[in-house]
């Protein structure tokens, strides 16, 4: 079972990366070495789709990860489409194969005791830089913001008697947060020491040691300085401070619907990997609560 043509068609007329040529051929060799090994089947003419699903079965024995088998089956899908039209071969096993999709990664987060420590343990003072850099701490944490959202946020945008942030977010979404008590005295607190320090009219609400602007870099070292302290996750950033306010949300039984407003997405489907942990606390919950669950229970 010649694949030069096929990786020939992959290269001058597909314009295929060499990187991918290479995986596919590999691929397919190994495909042809398990139809030899296993079914004695020397022509992809032979094969049905019951050889690719006793591959793929094989695959998942060994614990190929799921973008192997991925890439793999795309490999054959690729080739017998290339075979159907330039070698008129009348059927397609792999119609019937359908192609994994890769999980989505799950977003990292800061555990509720860390965030705990951060704000209460850690040492904090009176002085313009302290007071700044926990209260951006706290509005990531505590009203899940963006970090341009934060970068480009006005005293113009906080309503401090509503307790409420009006936030242009992607796509220009205009979306209400409500922060609580504890967040607006560590706002008032910030600007009471911003004004005296800084006094000049139309700074921005977020300033420099030396009265400048700020800009992302900083805001995404601060607040990896901070985290570090506290988490030994390895991915630290201020997306890791949305997420957990997000993930805690969750974990505490508000409302999906909620947190996507409060999030500022655009659909429902960003905001169902937030679940994740409380879904494993329900698992948790059940494993140890329900009789059926536990294996030191007889039936």
């Amino acid at each position: 079972m010649d694949v030069k043509g096929f990786l020939n068609y992959l290269a001058y007329e597909k314009r295929v990366s060499d990187d991918t040529i290479r995986s596919y051929r590999k691929d397919i060799e190994q495909f042809q070495e398990y139809l030899q090994a296993f079914y004695a089947v020397s022509s992809f003419a032979e094969v049905k789709t019951v050889h690719i699903r006793s591959w793929v079965v094989q695959m998942i024995g060994e614990q190929k990860a799921v973008s192997t088998v991925k890439r793999k089956l795309s490999a054959l899908k690729s080739l017998y489409k290339y075979l159907q039209r330039y070698h008129d071969l009348d059927h397609n096993p792999m119609i019937k194969i359908p192609i994994p999709k890769s999980g989505k990664k799950l977003p990292t987060i800061v555990q509720e005791k860390e965030m705990n420590r951060l704000f209460d343990q850690l040492h904090w003072d009176n002085s313009f830089s302290s007071l700044r850099d926990r209260l951006m701490l706290a509005l990531f944490y505590q009203t899940g913001l963006r970090r341009a959202e934060l970068l480009h946020l006005s005293a113009q945008q906080i309503d401090l008697h509503q307790k409420t942030l009006r936030i242009t977010g992607k796509g220009n979404k205009e979306r209400i947060i409500p922060f609580g008590e504890d967040l607006k005295k560590h706002l008032v607190k910030y600007m009471e020491v911003r004004d005296a320090q800084f006094p000049a009219p139309g700074n921005p609400f977020f300033l420099s040691d030396k009265g400048q602007a700020l800009y992302p870099k900083f805001i995404y070292n601060t607040v990896k300085k901070y985290l570090q302290l506290i988490s030994t996750e390895e991915h630290l950033s201020p997306h890791v401070l949305r997420h957990s306010f997000a993930t805690h949300l969750a974990n505490h039984g508000a409302d999906l619907n909620a947190i996507k407003e409060l999030l500022g997405h655009s659909s429902l489907a960003a905001t169902q990997v937030y679940t994740h942990n409380t879904l494993d606390q329900l698992k948790s919950v059940y494993d140890k609560a329900h009789p059926k669950a536990r294996s030191d229970i007889n039936s």
